[in-house]
């Protein structure tokens, strides 16, 4: 199956970018980074532990590791590319090497529009599709979640992974949150009941709404 036809199918009209949660009707936003303190400037401070540890569970929780899921990477760029090979050079660690041919890649106008230098810039998408055992996702997650602590490795760019069978999206945008999106309440009810109390605060009377049919 081809990323843009599942999402037609399954997500028509949805955009993958920032931020899903505000772009779908069913969906929950998670709070990952909790009491943080300004003296947590170290490599495994308890902040950033919990963080991945959040993470970690989240994703787990929704990809078992023989289901079929999406690995989706865009990558802001110039639109000469003279960032690009560098960049690169951080997916393939996350991947099994035996399945780097699969990667697909696709270039796309910039995917934030509103930028006022949006005609500089292109994204390219890299889109696998694999096994969740064939993906090294504990180092990605916690990469993720470092991007803006000052943390290495930190990965910066957005990634999606979208399970499939499930069919559900998730994407982790810092050490703050993630984002989880569904077709149906029902298809994430299990998780919204077991980690009701990660919820971000903010939007939890919008959460809650979508789920009460299911109370």
């Amino acid at each position: 199956m081809q990323l843009n036809d599942f999402m037609h199918e399954n997500y028509r009209n949805l955009q993958l970018r920032l931020p899903l949660f505000y772009s779908w009707d069913i969906g929950i936003r998670f709070e990952l980074g909790v009491d943080w303190k300004k003296e947590y400037d170290y490599p495994n401070n308890p902040y950033v532990v919990g963080c991945y540890k959040r993470a970690i569970t989240l994703f787990e929780a929704l990809h078992a590791p023989n289901e079929e899921i999406f690995v989706v990477m865009d990558i802001h760029d110039f639109k000469n590319g003279r960032n690009l090979k560098r960049k690169l050079k951080n997916f393939p660690r996350y991947i099994n090497k035996s399945l780097l041919f699969r990667v697909k890649h696709e270039a796309l106008p910039f995917i934030y529009p509103e930028d006022d230098e949006e005609e500089r810039f292109i994204t390219h998408r890299f889109t696998l599709q694999c096994k969740t055992s064939d993906f090294n996702y504990m180092p990605l997650l916690k990469a993720i979640c470092n991007k803006d602590l000052g943390l290495k490795p930190y990965f910066c760019y957005d990634v999606y992974f979208i399970n499939i069978n499930r069919k559900t999206i998730f994407h982790v945008y810092d050490d703050r949150g993630c984002d989880l999106l569904a077709t149906s309440p029902n298809a994430i009810k299990d998780i919204y009941h077991k980690h009701n109390d990660w919820i971000l605060d903010y939007d939890r009377a919008e959460i809650d709404k979508v789920f009460n049919t299911t109370l």
